[in-house]
């Protein structure tokens, strides 16, 4: 991790570098790429690789690859379908599955898939509703217009659409998508060969991994129609060769504040990470009690593992000094600028103390907030639901314009999709969970905080738990749909033990919301807005926005780089899977790749890496070639590239993808998933 700061100081101060950006498809830098690779993306090039694209609403991304539907994504994005799938006679995530035939497919209980269909600027209207305003009826109008255009967007149950801010709120666009909501799984490799190396590989390169899955989607019944499809390349990518990633990066921080980043090292990443290694722990040890325990835990461990050793180096990267120096004299420059203009000075005035206030108030609001609204002191899927239907019978009834941004009807179909999927509720993994959330709860707010008290009572948090777990009917789809449809009397009637708690705790969960978002939330987004919009006029538009789990493309080439004076090669084979083969986890190969050796060419590519600038929420990103055919699926970055959501540096920073070739040839010699490779090569140019 030394060495990354290292570089991350050393090539902070350099001009951005050509491959750098997470561009918006409708202001990709077609000409600096012609500049620099001599090939330009035309209108239908992009059009073509935008709806080829699709978005997996859990927070990843994916692609259409063939015109019947079939979709290819990140086994570890789809972890939780194979989970819900499965069961103490059926291990898929240990096993892997194929369906022999499209019928066999079977429906993936919680997965939604998006593709973007249309993009709309709607700067002027809502800069409109929130003019003149400032704190929390600036907050309100902006929430309102929101609700409003989705809703007018949004014409039936197969549509979503979304109001996205771009540049911190400089511009506004509104997303319309084509919604799939019967997302059916197609294949999946085992766990152990997807995650092979497990957390000791985790953002490191070379790596080994399978992380390839397969979905479809359906429509009436049958295999949706997907016209717009990205073919699979006649040949692999090889080295030096210019390739994009079109997905749905989650979230950069490039343009904040020098407070926000400060505020992120000092107080936000710091709970977290102390959080997610108690959680980490507690899943470890309860993982260990038994067979059914690690089934029914592996994937969460897993996602906990990864978002912890993502989050410290983030935690890193903001610690060297000299990220937050050049940051600091980027943020002088354009104070300097504005101040030279007028009326800049004068829409500007007070910005950035405004947010460093706000800031301030959030500091000792932050724990209070996490553990009663965001969830940390109830971390239970049972009550999630009970939340979900008390809130619903409460806001439901309101104007769409004043509900809560996850009840309005734009929202609805996804809502109702989560409380009414048929999936498995682990009890004993709930107690254990639950019990953990509660523990924190009474630790960080304080045994004789009056929250505390009206939760626990005179209970011990894993008393409590169990008896909420055994109580509640909420496990069955049935009971959710009746408190569903029954509205606030039938929730107010009801006496499952996780509706009462979820009915106790609301007033105040809803207090502590309201309060973040109206001296918080409010404060920043307005002052971030009046900031971006200056950036803009300094600046211009030539830039590219932070990332916001929105479609953007990146280029760069395959390439790997120079750790310790050693060459690391952009490209790893079978043969290196083989050679790492310990026999035991994480570096334990599955018997089907072990029964290949002698029938796959050792050579065949399996992993590679790539300059292209990418961040979390690209997992399961499609990487395509100049023609718009795919030639790798991004399924990680190097640890280089932890510091990417504030600064990229092009010397060292990689996204990892698995090579198309290794896809293919895994799916037809040690899988035997012929339906499938008939499917992707038919739409192999000829």
């Amino acid at each position: 991790m030394y060495r990354l700061l290292l570089a991350l100081g050393l090539l902070l101060a350099l001009p951005a570098h050509a491959e750098e950006g997470m561009w918006t498809f409708d202001a990709f830098p077609s000409e600096a790429v012609k500049k620099a690779y001599g090939f330009a993306p035309t209108q239908a090039w992009l059009d073509s690789v935008r709806l080829g694209s699709v978005r997996l609403a859990g927070g990843c991304s994916a692609s259409f690859v063939s015109p019947h539907g079939l979709v290819m994504t990140n086994h570890h994005c789809i972890r939780g379908c194979v989970e819900d799938l499965s069961s103490p006679q059926k291990d898929l995530l240990a096993t892997g599955f194929y369906a022999p035939e499209t019928k066999d497919e079977p429906r993936c209980p919680k997965v939604e898939a998006n593709q973007l269909v249309e993009m709309k600027d709607i700067t002027a209207r809502m800069n409109s509703a929130t003019k003149g305003l400032t704190g929390a009826a600036f907050n309100t109008a902006l929430k309102a217009e929101t609700a409003k255009a989705e809703a007018e967007c949004a014409t039936g149950p197969d549509v979503r659409c979304d109001v996205v801010t771009l540049f911190h709120g400089g511009k506004y666009h509104l997303y319309k998508y084509r919604r799939f909501q019967d997302v059916r799984l197609a294949f999946a490799p085992e766990f152990s060969m997807a995650s092979f190396g497990g957390d000791p590989d985790n953002f490191n390169f070379p790596r080994y991994g399978y992380d390839v899955a397969f979905l479809r989607v359906w429509e009436n019944g049958q295999p949706a129609r997907s016209p717009h499809y990205l073919p699979w390349a006649k040949q692999g990518a090889r080295e030096g060769e210019l390739v994009f990633v079109s997905g749905h990066p989650g979230g950069t921080e490039r343009k904040s504040t020098v407070a926000e980043l400060e505020f992120q090292r000092d107080v936000a990443l710091p709970y977290t990470l102390l959080y997610l290694a108690e959680l980490r722990g507690m899943l470890r040890e309860f993982s260990q009690g038994s067979p059914e325990r690690l089934r029914t835990t592996r994937a969460r461990l897993r996602s906990v593992e990864n978002a912890l050793k993502a989050l410290r180096g983030r935690h890193q990267a903001l610690a060297d000094p000299a990220l937050l120096a050049q940051k600091r004299k980027d943020e002088a420059a354009l104070r300097a600028r504005i101040i030279a203009r007028p009326k800049l000075k004068a829409s500007t005035a007070g910005a950035w103390e405004e947010i460093s206030q706000a800031l301030e108030l959030h500091r000792p609001m932050l724990a209070e907030h996490r553990m009663k609204e965001v969830g940390d002191g109830f971390q239970s899927e049972l009550f999630t639901l009970a939340r979900h239907l008390v809130r619903a019978a409460e806001e439901l009834p309101k104007p769409n314009a004043e509900r809560l941004r996850e009840y309005t009807e734009a929202q609805l179909p996804s809502l109702r999709q989560q409380l009414l999927r048929e999936a498995p509720i682990p009890a004993e993994l709930e107690v254990a969970t639950l019990t953990f959330g509660l523990n924190r709860l009474r630790e960080t707010l304080g045994a004789d905080d009056p929250f505390v008290q009206a939760v626990l009572g005179r209970e011990a948090p894993a008393e409590l738990a169990r008896a909420l777990v055994a109580g509640s009917k909420l496990q069955d789809v049935k009971v959710r749909q009746a408190l569903l449809e029954g509205g606030k009397a039938a929730v107010e009637a009801s006496q499952d033990p996780m509706v009462v708690l979820a009915r106790k705790v609301d007033a105040e969960a809803r207090a502590v919301r309201r309060r973040y978002e109206d001296t918080v939330e409010a404060v920043l987004k307005r002052n971030s807005e009046r900031l971006a919009q200056a950036h803009l006029a300094v600046y211009g538009t030539s830039g590219y926005p932070d990332a916001t789990f929105t479609l953007r493309l990146s280029y760069g080439v395959v390439k790997g780089w120079e750790e310790n004076g050693r060459a690391v090669p952009p490209l790893t084979t079978f043969a290196g899977a083989w050679a790492r083969h310990t026999g035991k986890e994480p570096f334990k190969l599955p018997d089907s790749w072990l029964a290949a050796q002698g029938k796959v060419p050792p050579e065949t590519p399996l992993d590679m890496a790539t300059t292209n600038d990418i961040i979390g929420g690209n997992s399961g990103s499609p990487m395509v070639n100049r023609d718009g055919h795919v030639v790798g699926l991004i399924f990680d970055g190097n640890l280089h590239s932890l510091g990417g959501r504030y600064a990229y540096v092009p010397k060292t920073n990689r996204a990892v993808a698995v090579h198309g070739a290794g896809i293919l040839t895994a799916l037809e010699h040690l899988y035997g998933a012929r339906r499938l490779v008939e499917e992707l090569r038919a739409t192999q140019a000829r």
